[in-house]
């Protein structure tokens, strides 16, 4: 009987979600294709980390300008979203399961539109929508409040499967941090997502070699990345997380993978396009000096294209 009723509840949620799906407004997306372009956009987030970072005095600046180019590729390139309908149950989602990282969210969000850029100034401040970590109640555009390290991919597999269980045909990105990895609950997620064959789930490595206590070798080791994510039945792409191009090749290739969750270990630098950040495990999280903070924003001018 309990098993007859799971099931009838299941189709009931399965036909809701199609009667939505008739009268829900299409995600209508307008993506940047243009290689330079997305580096220039990539490096006006980099600036707003740095601001953001500076004004709160405090947050986690290495780690978030490491996926800088990542969040760019998908939020401008890659996934079907608009922010003029930020709710719609047919857009593509992204878990940042590394939570500490969202001022690189908050920034890609701010330039792709879902509110003002003069927000960003009111990052980790008291009574602000946009907190040290995500939350999903408080900020338009954040799908997943997240900062306990080791449970995106859990969360990113139920929002897959609900999306094919649903036949709503959105994609799921997730991206993890290399030392979150380590956490177990991540390896069991792992174990899930093939099971059910989540070909609709791209999972993105940040592996950028530092953690906050010191480099990933050092702390708990991470040789054969791609044999164990091989294993647990993922197509592994590897490619340079700081490349914009490699990178929009890396999510087609993701794309046209079926039958099993495909993995990106995208190889970054921490504390990229910050000349004293970049490879420092000190800029894991603390804010730029006044002084440090002038230096990185003529670090980024250096960049403009």
């Amino acid at each position: 009987m309990l098993l007859h009723f799971i099931k009838s509840m299941l189709e009931y949620i399965r036909n809701y979600f199609e009667i939505i799906k008739h009268y829900e407004e299409e995600v209508d997306v307008l993506k940047t294709t243009d290689i330079n372009e997305l580096k220039k956009i990539a490096n006006s987030v980099r600036k707003s980390i740095i601001e953001e970072v500076y004004e709160a005095k405090s947050g986690h600046p290495g780690g978030a300008l490491s996926i800088a180019d990542i969040l760019t590729v998908l939020y401008f390139n890659q996934m079907n979203i608009n922010p003029e309908n930020a709710k719609s149950n047919l857009r593509d989602r992204l878990v940042l399961s590394k939570g500490h990282a969202v001022a690189a969210l908050y920034a890609v969000l701010a330039e792709r539109g879902f509110f003002a850029k003069s927000e960003l100034k009111t990052f980790r401040k008291l009574n602000s929508n946009l907190q040290g970590h995500p939350d999903m109640e408080k900020t338009i555009g954040v799908d997943m409040s997240t900062g306990s390290l080791g449970q995106g991919l859990s969360v990113a597999n139920g929002m897959a499967l609900a999306s094919k269980m649903n036949n709503l045909g959105c994609r799921i990105y997730c991206v993890l941090g290399d030392g979150e990895i380590e956490e177990g609950q991540i390896w069991e997620a792992a174990m899930t997502s093939n099971k059910y064959k989540l070909d609709n789930l791209c999972v993105i490595l940040d592996y950028n070699g530092l953690q906050i206590d010191g480099t990933v070798e050092e702390v708990k080791g991470l040789d054969c990345l791609r044999s164990k994510w091989e294993a647990f039945g993922f197509n592994v792409i590897s490619c340079d997380g700081n490349d914009i191009e490699m990178l929009v090749d890396a999510f087609e290739k993701a794309k046209q993978t079926k039958g099993m969750p495909s993995i990106i270990i995208a190889k970054t630098i921490k504390g990229k396009g910050i000349s004293f950040m970049e490879n420092k495990v000190e800029w894991h999280g603390k804010a730029p000096s006044e002084e440090e903070y002038i230096q990185a924003l003529q670090d980024l001018q250096k960049n403009c294209f």
